[in-house]
């Protein structure tokens, strides 16, 4: 099933479990204007399909010790497949590194980086992300307030 094969009612199903994850069958049922059995096979499917990737829950950060968020540009200095898969390889085994997306522009990757304060993410940037293969330059960009966050 494509997206242009989900229907209105799952788009909704989507929606609403994006904005709330635990929502019970009947609540969710409610929602969407259908009685909980044909909303059940329909989560289903869209789990079965690949709509529906997983169940996370939202973490207060601060509260974990790890609020600083740091935005990094990683510009490489092969970007041939072979060095783009050994980065991308990499990059999977620094647990600091929330999010990696690779990026049209002047460099070629964006790195969302998780730490406990500006210290911790200067370790992080020397010892682990500047170690990764073929990093050529980084730019770093701090968050000083997530204004949002979904």
């Amino acid at each position: 099933m494509t997206a242009g094969q989900l229907d209105r009612i799952d788009k909704n199903i989507l929606t609403a479990l994006a904005r709330e994850g635990r929502l019970s069958m009947a609540d969710l049922a409610e929602k969407v204007g259908l009685s909980k059995t044909p909303v059940q096979a329909r989560v289903r499917r869209l789990e079965r399909d690949g709509y529906i990737r997983g169940y996370a829950a939202l973490i207060d950060h601060d509260r974990m010790g790890e609020g600083h968020v740091a935005f990094v540009q990683v510009k490489l200095s092969d970007t041939r497949s072979a060095a783009l898969d050994a980065f991308n390889k990499a990059v999977l085994g620094v647990p600091e590194v929330e999010q990696c997306h690779m990026i049209a522009s002047s460099f070629d990757y964006l790195l969302k980086v998780r730490t406990r304060d500006i210290a911790a993410y200067r370790r992080v940037l020397g010892e682990r992300i500047s170690a990764l293969p073929h990093v050529a330059q980084t730019s770093t960009f701090v968050a000083m307030e997530t204004v949002k966050d979904r």
